[in-house]
């Protein structure tokens, strides 16, 4: 092997590291909050509807900036809105543990979402232009980290609540900072100059009706614990329409809804997602909740019993990607699907005397599900777009993950707004196994329908 290749493949390497540590720092902020939440109650002085707006607001930002940073990047250099990303999650970590009231930590939590959401796809962008072979190989590391990482927040935040406090939560982002910012400084090449066009300009306009479309349904979902809000509902539908018919006249839409009308499979795969979604980010910060207040259990406790989700995810992940490679990802898909629907049952047994290792092993049945479900979906919808539309079909991907998130903080904001209790948590499991069998229904229309593709080739 030359000394050349060697060279680009050591490059290429630290250009990876460079890209997963910013990478990570979204799904990772976005958990690892969860078992704060006692604490920021004790706090701030808030209930836990309140504390459902800390992760609403997250997600709706992320949902947002996603995309909009994904094409500021196209517009005036990827390295530069990395960097810019780095320096928006410096900032939000450095003050958000100064916050003087509950409403400027929301501001500064929002501000490390707009950061975070900077890195991901400028990231992948220059991953893909500067590794031009083994590109699958690459992205199947970014996948790991974008991935896992959701899932190992509860437990590294279980162990800096222990030994720590809250603020803590916000300063360990500082090591992967700075690590990160070194390594792309040096190993990102710089930006070539672009030429600004009124047709590669945003569509503010749409993303601002974006906005006020996920806020209009945030409130509606929000509102279930008083009672269905009828004036709220018709104005989250009118805006729904009105949005898909703004954007299906717009050439550079921010949302390209015309696409989804195409690809009715690519639909159903998005709502799966979503699903998935709902049901692991409720668990997510459902679980953390319902052990510190109902359990008493610590910060410590917390992060071993959820470090479940995150260890089997882990191990379950590449023997599944070797199965989806060998027979495709509708049958692991259905398999997974089941892991979930059996996983959000068995949660349901779980009491005020439940052992710690009863509530750990009904969790390593959903780290399980985890570890079919993102790559499963994920390879799905690949097989369903063109090559040509692989980068609009993964941008919708990643806004359908934020919808679930979002749906699942209203779904906790809704069933743990007057307190926490054994039969609260309950009434969340009941939601999310419902859910689940929703997910099986579309994993086996997924698997009839590529059966039945599969027999009408054969009898070509």
């Amino acid at each position: 092997m030359s000394d050349t290749v060697k060279s680009n493949k050591n490059g290429h390497l630290w250009l990876i590291t460079a890209v997963a540590l910013g990478t990570l720092l979204n799904p990772l902020n976005t958990t690892m909050i969860s078992v704060a939440f006692s604490r920021l109650q004790e706090e701030f002085h808030v209930t836990y509807a309140s504390i459902s707006w800390l992760i609403a607001t997250y997600y709706v930002a992320s949902a947002v900036a996603q995309p909009v940073m994904g094409k500021v990047g196209d517009l005036f250099g990827r390295k530069k809105i990395f960097m810019l990303g780095l320096a928006l999650i410096t900032i939000s970590s450095m003050l958000a543990p100064l916050s003087t009231s509950f409403g400027w930590l929301m501001t500064f939590r929002v501000i490390q979402a707009i950061g975070s959401s900077a890195l991901f796809p400028n990231g992948m962008g220059i991953i893909r232009s500067v590794i031009t072979t083994n590109q699958a190989r690459a992205l199947s590391v970014m996948s790991v980290f974008s991935s896992t990482s959701a899932a190992l927040g509860p437990s590294l935040g279980g162990f800096l609540i222990q030994y720590s406090d809250w603020p803590s939560i916000f300063l360990i982002n500082f090591p992967f900072i700075i690590v990160s910012f070194v390594l792309a400084l040096r190993m990102m090449p710089k930006d070539t100059p672009r030429k600004h066009s009124a047709a590669g300009a945003l569509d503010i306009t749409g993303i601002i009706f974006f906005t006020a479309l996920i806020f209009s349904w945030l409130f509606f979902f929000l509102s279930f614990k008083s009672g269905v809000n009828w004036l709220l509902l018709l104005l989250s539908l009118a805006l729904s329409i009105g949005f898909y018919w703004y954007e299906a006249k717009r050439k550079q839409p921010f949302i390209d809804v015309l696409f989804l009308k195409r690809n009715v499979d690519v639909c159903f795969v998005y709502l799966q997602f979503i699903l998935v979604n709902i049901v692991f980010y409720s668990i997510m910060f459902g679980i953390p909740s319902y052990l510190q207040q109902v359990r008493h259990y610590n910060g410590q406790q917390v992060g071993l019993i959820m470090l479940s989700i995150s260890g089997f995810g882990i191990l379950v992940t590449p023997i599944v990607g070797r199965w989806i490679d060998r027979s495709g990802s509708r049958t692991p898909l259905l398999v997974g699907t089941l892991f979930v629907v059996t996983g959000t049952s068995m949660l349901l047994t779980i009491h005020d005397s439940s052992t710690a290792a009863w509530i750990f092993i009904c969790l390593s049945v959903l780290g399980i599900s985890n570890g079919f479900q993102n790559l499963g979906l994920q390879t799905a919808l690949y097989s369903y777009v063109t090559t040509a539309e692989t980068g609009i079909a993964s941008g919708m991907f990643m806004t359908s993950r934020f919808m679930g998130t979002i749906l699942s903080s209203s779904l906790l904001g809704t069933v743990f707004s007057s307190q926490i209790t054994t039969e609260h948590f309950h009434s969340l499991i009941i939601g999310c196994v419902i859910i689940s069998v929703l997910m099986l229904l579309l994993s086996l229309r997924m698997f009839v329908r590529g059966r039945n593709g599969a027999e009408q080739v054969q009898s070509q």
